[in-house]
């Protein structure tokens, strides 16, 4: 049965595209089928990233290329018109790729009819969000106390979502957050956004997941559509220790999110 991951955060520059692009090639790597959907059909960087590797793959043919659909950006007359073309286009697109074990959706970093929609259809939803309170806000109101007192608009959307899928079909979602950008350093407002986090995860229902370490080898690799798995393949992403403690930190998160098939291939692959 083919299972729904989706990527989202309504704020921009969490690193949503990059999550995406690395947990779609590790996915493949394990020996998964993956379809991919681009709802942010304005932005388009998810579709642009696997653009950018079916041209390197002209020079590297061994590239793993997911099935991808980008929604087509269309502005009709009413909102009426639009939310049916939306849906539309989007379940076409669930409906092509549903032979895939894994449909992974990128989101934009806003709120929208289609946004909501993906995340309905989730049966888990990944959100990275920068070390900082600011990302923090979209999940929770926090207090200079650390204490969580209301939810905020992201997680707001996300429980109206849940209550709809179980009300549609009674199926559950997973929601993991991904703290990402973590600074290499022990320094105040890195203990202080642990706190934060950990107080959240226990009011609103979320797991939390090591993420990623601002790293340079992140920035350079959206370009030639590559990720820290072409590291053996591709003289552009030389093995080093950056890459090197990189490539854990992606193992670990992929771990994290707990599914048991995905699981077993990882421990039986490295064991």
């Amino acid at each position: 049965m083919t299972q729904i991951i989706v990527i989202g955060n309504e704020k921009g520059g969490s690193g949503k595209t990059t999550t995406s692009m690395h947990l779609v090639i590790s996915l493949l790597k394990l020996g998964f089928s993956v379809g991919t959907i681009d709802t942010d059909s304005r932005q388009q960087s998810f579709t642009r990233y696997i653009e950018n590797r079916i041209k390197t793959k002209g020079r590297i043919p061994d590239l793993l290329i997911p099935e991808h659909v980008c929604i087509e950006k269309k502005d009709l007359p009413t909102e009426t018109e639009q939310k049916e073309y939306e849906a539309q286009s989007f379940q076409a697109a669930l409906d092509k790729l549903v032979h895939n074990d894994f449909i992974l959706i990128d989101t934009p970093g806003s709120d929208s009819w289609l946004n909501r929609l993906a995340h309905q259809n989730a049966d888990i939803i990944v959100t990275p969000i920068n070390d900082s309170f600011i990302d923090l806000d979209l999940i929770g109101v926090i207090t200079p106390e650390m204490e969580a007192i209301k939810p905020g608009v992201y997680s707001a959307m996300i429980w109206d979502q849940k209550m709809k899928r179980a009300a549609q079909s009674g199926k559950e979602m997973k929601w993991i957050v991904v703290r990402n950008r973590l600074s290499t350093l022990d320094a105040i407002n890195k203990r202080n956004v642990e706190i934060a986090v950990d107080k959240l995860a226990k009011r609103f229902g979320f797991s939390v997941s090591p993420g990623f370490s601002d790293r340079v080898i992140f920035k350079e690799l959206f370009l030639l559509g590559l990720t820290l798995h072409d590291a053996k393949d591709s003289n552009e992403v030389k093995m080093n220790p950056s890459v090197l403690a990189a490539r854990q930190e992606l193992r670990s998160f992929v771990l994290s999110l707990n599914i048991p098939e995905v699981n077993n291939r990882i421990l039986k692959d490295t064991g």
